[in-house]
């Protein structure tokens, strides 16, 4: 552990962060085997760069800013003052272009587009026989609303990356989405690292890490938690 934690401030990576380095490097690789680029939500094709971290600014240099002082002899002093910061900006080595974020797009990652909703037929009316058809009627109508609402708001879990191709054909498959009943596979965000980690075995949330979930609402949060217990 003491070695780990000497490592990760000489490097300026955090665990996380290292597993998002190896993440990248993963996307490198798939990229350049299929052109270049990579499919994202509703067949969006996002190019894959390569993009170095911009946090590590130097051994001596990330040493100074975890010790937060340059003087050796104020790291065993346990009194010496910290490092005046704000905690909201950081110093980068200059790599990548002004605006550029850390961790890179990751197609696996981004929420499907929003889909419009075709409203010519919204107060279409039908005429039934009985009024308890007409609410029949209604109930259904009112269901497929529901399940189309749950399977277009927020984001769905990917097929890991070698299930969305045929084995024989080399083709893509139909549908590279799991159902949100299948809360006992795993999708893409199961990725492990060369170590065979993957983002829970860090003690993190993978739904809330791996996907952008800011749109989901909490009930859906929850009720997905309740089903993982």
């Amino acid at each position: 552990m003491f070695l780990r934690s000497v490592y990760s401030m000489a490097t300026n990576v955090t665990t996380i962060e290292s597993w998002e380095i190896e993440r990248h490097g993963q996307l490198l690789r798939r990229a350049r085997v299929l052109g270049g680029s990579l499919d994202g939500p509703d067949g969006m094709r996002v190019w894959i760069s390569h993009h170095e971290f911009p946090y590590d600014i130097g051994i001596w240099q990330n040493i100074r800013d975890g010790m937060g002082t340059w003087n050796t002899l104020a790291w065993f002093w346990p009194f010496a003052a910290s490092m005046k910061t704000d905690g909201l900006s950081f110093e980068t080595n200059g790599f990548e272009e002004p605006g550029q974020t850390w961790p890179p797009p990751d197609p696996d990652r981004m929420p499907r587009l929003p889909r419009e909703q075709d409203a010519k037929d919204a107060f279409t009316y039908h005429e039934y026989l009985t009024a308890e058809a007409e609410i029949e009627a209604f109930k259904q109508r009112q269901a497929a609303d529901l399940a189309r609402r749950v399977r277009t708001n927020g984001p769905q879990r990917r097929k890991p990356f070698h299930h969305r191709f045929d084995l024989e054909t080399e083709q893509r498959v139909e549908n590279e989405y799991l159902d949100d009943d299948a809360t006992d596979l795993s999708g893409e965000e199961g990725w492990q690292d060369s170590g065979g980690n993957r983002l829970r075995d860090y003690g993190v949330e993978e739904d809330i890490e791996f996907y952008d979930e800011d749109d989901m609402p909490i009930a859906k949060l929850l009720q997905r938690r309740e089903q993982r217990n």
